[in-house]
């Protein structure tokens, strides 16, 4: 058991990038981290680490390492927690950031549900489509949809949700159904975040820029529109539902459909994370592991 002191020392350290910053994480002192991260070279016959008065960087071999090493303690502190939660009672205050139709129909209700289950802990939704910034607006952890930027961050897929392009009957009627996606050149499209829809074809990406004349950030305005036959909209198939059901938009340009969108729990760094957001993001991977578009 000896061989694996000095683990969490190591990995707190890769993580924060400094003894004095690993140190203030786990609450003891700068001297005993690096003791226990010496010795733990020492046992290995390896430098972990490459140390000057400015930085510490893992070297290959600490780079290696830590990649194992960082699952052994995350798979460590979640057994702790399932312990936990057996006879700690949730408190305080989880704040999140979502944006979208689909974590107001769907994301919240089964937020509610864990707030119901924790009667003491509180909880806060910022529904914002900007950028969050975790410390400054101190959050705990984000719902995004779609393809993420390389920031650094945590992500944790929750669910794939599949594109989907729809019409009105009455704008193909007047317009024409489009047979390819290069036909959208010629079409009003209902814009959302941006002037690119990626489709695919024969199993690669293919984006076409597109244009219209009514954007909205905001799926439900989006729908309405397509049912009111303004333009061709192309989001998750959850967010024409009853447009679908009802019969106020078709589906198009299905053989082209985006199979690889996805929503995503996101957040700073997993082993510093509140009990509190862990059994959060939990609740939501099991409340969502078996929901389809």
């Amino acid at each position: 058991m000896d061989s694996f002191e000095g683990i969490i020392e190591f990995v707190t350290v890769a993580e924060c990038q400094g003894f004095t910053a690993a140190a203030r994480q786990l609450d003891i002192s700068a001297s005993h981290v690096s003791r226990q991260v010496s010795r733990l070279e020492d046992r290995l016959g390896a430098a972990l680490f490459a140390r000057s008065t400015r930085s510490v960087n893992l070297t290959d071999a600490g780079q290696l390492y830590y990649q194992q090493c960082k699952e052994l303690v995350t798979g460590l502190q979640q057994a702790n927690e399932q312990v936990a939660t057996e006879q700690v009672t949730l408190n305080g205050t989880l704040r999140i950031s979502a944006a979208g139709a689909f974590a107001e129909q769907f994301v919240a209700p089964a937020l509610i549900e864990f707030a119901g289950n924790h009667p003491e802990l509180s909880i806060e939704m910022d529904f914002d489509t900007r950028m969050t910034n975790f410390i400054e607006d101190g959050i705990d952890f984000a719902i995004r949809y779609g393809q993420l930027a390389d920031s650094g961050l945590v992500a944790r897929k929750l669910l794939d949700r599949p594109l989907m392009a729809a019409a009105s009957p009455e704008y193909l009627e007047q317009h024409g159904i489009p047979n390819h996606p290069d036909h959208l050149k010629h079409h009003s499209c209902l814009v959302t975040n941006n002037n690119s829809w990626q489709f695919e074809m024969d199993g690669k990406p293919y984006n076409i820029r597109i244009s219209g004349r009514w954007r909205s950030n905001n799926a439900h305005a989006i729908a309405e529109a397509c049912k009111q036959g303004l333009g061709i909209a192309y989001m998750p198939k959850s967010s024409f539902l009853d447009a679908l059901e009802q019969g106020d938009v078709v589906p198009v340009l299905q053989p082209y459909w985006s199979r690889h969108a996805s929503s995503w729990i996101v957040y700073q760094n997993r082993r510093f994370l509140p009990l509190r957001a862990r059994l959060a993001i939990n609740h939501l991977l099991s409340h969502f592991e078996h929901w389809r578009e």
